[in-house]
């Protein structure tokens, strides 16, 4: 197949330390690998190339950033009419799409030419704008949403919550739930390093993500455990501020590249997803990347039990399960996990199991090809 993987979000580089960069790249790399043609059309291109994509080719089309919310808004709008002629002039089969706000790509592609389409959601985009930056019409924003998943082949949703509202806010159609992945073949488990357990966290350094929690419970800490932080963000001046006030070391080890992501989890001992209490349930509607990366690296998990959380994390099985904001029940399951190396290593290996039997990149693409009523992607680059 010859596939267009459109993506008109401006806050998200193809080749960036993001998750969802990883995601691009992922999904990229599992239609390559099975033999089809790909070019990657965005907004964002960023510059963490690693070396099996130097030779993507990927499309770029500039959206202008002015301090005006509604010209952005206007701005990202033209964008994607740019970038639906760039991909009809392609002539893909498939367009592949990562919802954004204002992009109706996907939908003038498929009225205009015989390519099928998939709509990837993996947020209620209308809702996080209005609630965390600035919506100036969000008419324009729920009627592009209503195109695209009118005109997609399917549209498929990181999590439940996610589906829900996607159904709320259109007409329906083919409208599912497809978590995220993992790569099993570039993570894999690595030996830990000699001394104290190493705790890792990977994410961005944001309020919810609940590292503030997490460098409490190492105060808390009565077993000897060191903390590896890999990720930046706006909170991390007060974290390191936060770890000197308590007296603890937290190895803060910055933004990392997808391609160095595997060494800099190895030496892990157990990794660490402290998600703190959210304003409802709706608000836990992501599907978190790094635990599925804590189980390809056969890391036994201590998550927080919210959201999509229990649905990955089997407690007592691959991990241990606490409640969120809750600096000492997390610091005791870390604790209980660092004192007891049987325990790491048979969860851990459970862990690897999961993610190779259930959690694939691979596996992912291929069921959302299935969905679609389009052709296997195949097997191979999972």
């Amino acid at each position: 197949m010859k596939i267009a993987y459109v993506s008109v979000d401006p806050g998200i580089p193809v080749f960036g330390t993001k998750g969802a960069s990883v995601h691009v790249q992922e999904v990229v790399r599992v239609f390559r690998a099975a033999g089809h043609t790909v070019e990657v059309f965005a907004t964002r291109i960023g510059d963490e190339v690693p070396g099996d994509l130097a030779d993507l080719a990927v499309h770029h089309t500039k959206v202008g950033k002015g301090a005006d919310p509604a010209a952005r808004e206007r701005a990202q709008a033209q964008a994607s009419d740019a970038i639906a002629e760039q991909v009809i002039a392609y002539g893909p089969d498939l367009v592949y799409e990562r919802y954004s706000l204002f992009s109706t790509v996907l939908a003038d592609v498929t009225a205009a030419t015989a390519a099928r389409g998939v709509l990837e959601v993996n947020a209620p985009l209308v809702e996080e704008q209005a609630r965390h930056r600035d919506l100036v019409d969000a008419d324009a924003a729920w009627s592009a949403l209503r195109a695209q998943v009118a005109a997609a082949a399917v549209s498929i949703c990181v999590s439940d919550p996610v589906r829900a509202w996607v159904l709320e806010h259109t007409d329906g159609g083919n409208v599912h739930t497809v978590a995220n992945g993992v790569s099993t073949t570039r993570i894999q488990p690595a030996p830990e390093a000699p001394g104290d357990p190493v705790v890792t966290f990977v994410g961005t350094l944001k309020a919810w993500h609940g590292v503030d929690v997490l460098v409490d419970a190492l105060a808390r800490a009565e077993q000897p455990w060191a903390l590896r932080v890999l990720g930046d963000g706006p909170q991390r001046a007060s974290l390191e501020q936060q770890a000197a006030d308590l007296g603890v070391r937290v190895d803060f080890r910055g933004a990392v590249p997808p391609a160095a992501m595997p060494a800099a989890l190895a030496g892990s001992a157990i990794g660490v997803a402290p998600y703190p209490v959210m304003d409802s349930e709706a608000d836990q509607y992501f599907s978190p990347l790094k635990i599925y990366e804590y189980l390809a690296a056969g890391l036994p998990v201590v998550a927080s039990a919210v959201g999509q959380v229990p649905g990955i994390v089997r407690d007592g099985v691959t991990g241990v399960l606490v409640a969120p904001s809750d600096a000492a029940a997390l610091a005791a399951a870390l604790d209980a996990l660092a004192a007891d190396p049987d325990a790491r290593a048979r969860l851990g290996a459970a862990a690897r199991r999961d993610a190779e039997e259930h959690h694939s990149w691979a596996g992912v693409v291929e069921r959302t090809l299935a969905l679609a009523g389009i052709e296997r992607a195949g097997t191979e680059g999972a």
